[in-house]
């Protein structure tokens, strides 16, 4: 794929670096194969035999994307991992999947590595990417490796398209470690057979002409086999950052984009914010305008039976729906379509002026964020699947866009809802009706796209891959227009001491989108009632105004404290869809964040047990005779 990119391609971009607002630097899709090949060239007259694994320490930048190509060219296994990396996991990855060489972006790194190299028995070589930046003694530049790969190939050197010819389907891809979310990390086998099927099954409209920004981590599977995709349909993609990320989508106008919920929970903030400063009338304009959308596409949703529908309708129940949904789009046709030029086409520049949509995954999206995006004409095409599934299992398409699912399973993949309880099969089920559509259960997947095994752990894969079937830990449904649902996680389940299973993902995230709430995560096992330990938002107290200046303030402030536990008791009651064993007696305010690399992965998913860990005394604290009670 990559050496056919190339001969297609040719001359267009494949990947631009900023180098400052509005002006970047291209890298040509044939560029990019020539400097990968040599590299490989290089690495082979190193020593890297095939199958061979090679680690990347590194960022998302150019010199990612061209060591991947150099180690897939030379037939070895990229064992990837961003920057955030412990020093402790580092020592774990390279010893564990037994790395032979690894390639490091800075200087920082390098220096990280070469502490633990004498830990590292089977590591020969070092790579620093950054030519800007001076190797220590004994590690090569990467500038210098592809000097020596160019030289061997001007001599003739053709070893590299000899290892191409003799990569097998089910040779190893990548071995990518998780982010250890429940304990230490297991090492996912990924073969060239599970990212093929990948590209050749996802079914986005992508082309040549798009335009795609990366945010996401590229060491992440996700981000990983969107850049392949953008590669395989002659796409250019864009490396932004964070920091830049506004005025990149402002300058570039991409079409396309990788995306966590994380982002657009801070877009829909910032939205809000803005229209709240707004004049009056512009106020008035927005809610008017965004009211109609509402009203106007949830019409067109139900007409292309893109409504969320988890029970079945009746034949008459449709009919009825069917003719008043018709009514109301034809009536709101012209106001919708005068509001939608004239106020909210503004909003949706944030994104740029060719946005086609973006597919969110690596976490769940907010029911609230997701309508907003999608109502105010921002597509958001959540999709769902894991590092061991490649990672896509189901993706909304613009056609298929049913808020409140992940999407329609992808083709050539079956997916199964399994009983907790019994393990029988609840769907699909011949014997009823429905085929057991709306029942919720653990989520097992079959398809091209699931991973071979872990790393050197036959157990874990055992317990994970069962009669061909790899066991998500994931509770979903299939719903009546044949979409998935997530409903949370199997292990996350947290069990109160009468015996109540509650399900922490819908708390957490309605306690998300409070502005007093930066972030937040509720523990309760074996405790008589739920607990939440809070990272507030001082702009939002500020907002609300309590003086505070940063998080440790907050944390001692009755008053925050006070305001904190009205806005638990308002947003998970009873009156709110909650049940009362699911509100929260007691919390805590954090005078410090979730930091990603920490309690956080590269993707903000949070690491529950770390987090347990060191946050175990305020944990305690909750229970005891110090806690900050919610309901007296």
């Amino acid at each position: 794929m990559y050496r056919e990119a190339a001969a297609v391609y040719g001359e267009m971009p494949a990947f631009a670096t900023r180098i400052r607002r509005k002006q970047w630097r291209p890298t040509s899709f044939r560029e990019l194969y020539q400097t990968g090949i040599a590299v490989a060239t290089a690495l082979i007259d190193l020593g890297v035999r095939a199958r061979e694994h090679v680690g990347v320490l590194a960022d998302n930048r150019l010199e990612w994307i061209v060591t991947d190509y150099a180690i897939q060219l030379c037939g070895a296994v990229n064992v990837p991992r961003g920057r955030d990396v412990t020093d402790g996991e580092i020592r774990y990855i390279l010893n564990h999947a037994k790395v032979a060489v690894v390639f490091v972006e800075t200087v920082h790194m390098q220096e990280r590595v070469l502490r633990l190299r004498a830990e590292v028995p089977g590591l020969r070589e070092i790579v620093l990417m950054d030519a800007s930046q001076t190797p220590a003694k004994g590690v090569r530049r990467l500038e210098s490796v592809i000097q020596l790969g160019r030289e061997l190939r001007a001599e003739g050197d053709r070893r590299a398209e000899g290892r191409i010819e003799a990569v097998r389907p089910d040779d190893l891809f990548t071995l990518i470690y998780t982010s250890g979310t429940t304990g230490e990390p297991k090492g996912v086998m990924l073969t060239h057979t599970n990212m093929i099927s990948q590209l050749e099954s996802i079914p986005l409209p992508v082309t040549c002409t798009d335009r795609i920004v990366s945010i996401l981590p590229v060491w992440h599977i996700f981000e990983r086999v969107f850049e392949m995709l953008a590669i395989s349909r002659g796409c250019c993609t864009y490396y932004s950052s964070v920091r830049s990320l506004s005025e990149d989508m402002s300058d570039v106008e991409p079409t396309f984009m990788g995306s966590a919920p994380r982002m657009w929970e801070g877009i829909h903030q910032r939205i809000l914010k803005r229209v709240k400063t707004q004049h009056p009338v512009r106020r008035a304009l927005f809610h008017a305008a965004y009211s109609l959308s509402r009203l106007y596409k949830g019409s067109v949703f139900y007409l292309t039976d893109r409504e969320l529908d988890t029970e079945g309708r009746s034949l008459s129940r449709k009919a009825v729906l069917t003719a008043l949904h018709g009514l109301r789009w034809l009536v709101l046709l012209a106001p919708y379509g005068f509001f939608n030029a004239a106020v909210l086409e503004r909003l949706r520049l944030v994104v740029g002026g060719a946005f086609k949509g973006s597919v969110s995954g690596g976490g769940a999206l907010s029911r609230e964020v997701d309508e907003f995006f999608n109502f105010l004409g921002i597509p958001v095409l959540e999709g769902y699947g894991l590092t061991e599934t490649a990672p896509v299992v189901a993706v909304r398409t613009p056609k298929r866009l049913v808020i409140g699912t992940v999407g329609p399973v992808i083709p050539g993949t079956q997916v199964r809802i399994v009983c907790l309880e019994s393990g029988r099969t609840l769907y699909p089920d011949p014997s009823r009706r429905d085929g057991g559509r709306g029942l919720k259960g653990e989520i097992a997947v079959c398809g091209p796209q699931v991973m071979s095994g872990y790393y050197r752990q036959s157990g874990a894969t055992d317990a994970a891959i069962r009669d061909g079937w790899f066991h998500t830990g994931d509770i979903g449904m299939v719903t009546f227009n044949d979409c998935l649902r997530i409903m949370g996680r199997c292990k996350e389940t947290i069990v109160l001491a009468n015996g109540e299973n509650i399900d922490p993902a819908p708390i957490e995230i309605c306690l998300g989108q409070s502005d007093l709430i930066e972030q937040c995560m509720l523990v309760g096992q074996d405790r008589r009632y739920l607990g939440a330990l809070i990272v507030p938002s001082v702009e939002g107290f500020v907002a609300r105004g309590v003086q505070a200046d940063s998080l440790e303030t907050l944390a001692k402030m009755p008053e925050a404290r006070r305001l904190m536990g009205d806005e638990l008791r308002a947003l998970v009651s009873p009156g709110t869809g909650f049940k009362a064993y699911e509100r929260i007696g007691a919390f805590r305010l954090l005078p410090k964040p979730f930091e990603v690399g920490r309690e956080l992965t590269n993707l903000f998913k949070l690491k529950r047990h770390v987090v347990s860990e060191d946050f175990r005394e305020e944990i305690e604290d909750l229970y005891g005779a110090r806690r900050t009670p919610v309901f007296r």
